[in-house]
């Protein structure tokens, strides 16, 4: 629905946003607040990855921002109980590269990339490559314990970002299993 393009406009007034939402009704929501914009957001009904075409979404209908191309996992379930209740939906996939290749000449270079994308960052990340080559940040959600089957871990999503040119500087939140 656009929660961190809004929170963000509030630190960065100037920016333009590209924001990518392959669910319906989020993405009514997020392009109904852009329209308000003044024009500097863009708004993409497509989920993100390495390939381009349709693709089945596990679409969670208690609590849609835990919607993934992903299976949940049984500690996902047992975490966040909102997420057992589900459907299958078919949505519309690209790359990073395809969606935003017109933009990426008059963008600016100083771009934060922000992935929030339910464990398929690893795909965004491989099918970005050219526009994370141009970014100057990333900030992206990254599950230690598994929450999506066949989820990347915290190794193979940094040994990306390091061959991109870039190093883990930190978290900016943080959450605990009940074991600590």
């Amino acid at each position: 629905k656009g929660q961190f393009a809004r929170e963000t406009s509030e630190f960065f007034p100037e920016a333009q946003l590209y924001c990518f939402e392959p669910l319906a009704a989020p993405y009514r929501t997020l392009s109904e607040w852009a329209e308000g914009q003044g024009g500097r957001v863009r708004c993409f009904n497509t989920a993100l990855g390495e390939s381009n075409g349709e693709v089945t979404m596990h679409q969670h209908d208690d609590h849609s921002p835990s919607s993934s191309l992903l299976a949940s996992t049984d500690t996902c379930h047992e975490l966040y109980p909102q997420t057992r209740a589900e459907h299958m939906t078919t949505i519309q996939i690209t790359t990073m590269d395809e969606a935003l290749a017109d933009a990426m000449a008059s963008m600016p270079r100083d771009i934060l990339l922000k992935l929030d994308v339910q464990g398929f960052e690893d795909r965004v990340l491989r099918g970005g490559r050219q526009v994370l080559s141009q970014c100057r940040a990333v900030v992206l959600e990254v599950c230690v314990e598994p929450l999506y089957q066949a989820q990347a871990n915290f190794h193979v999503i940094t040994k990306l970002l390091y061959e991109a040119g870039y190093k883990y500087a930190g978290n900016l939140d943080q959450a605990y299993g009940k074991d600590g």
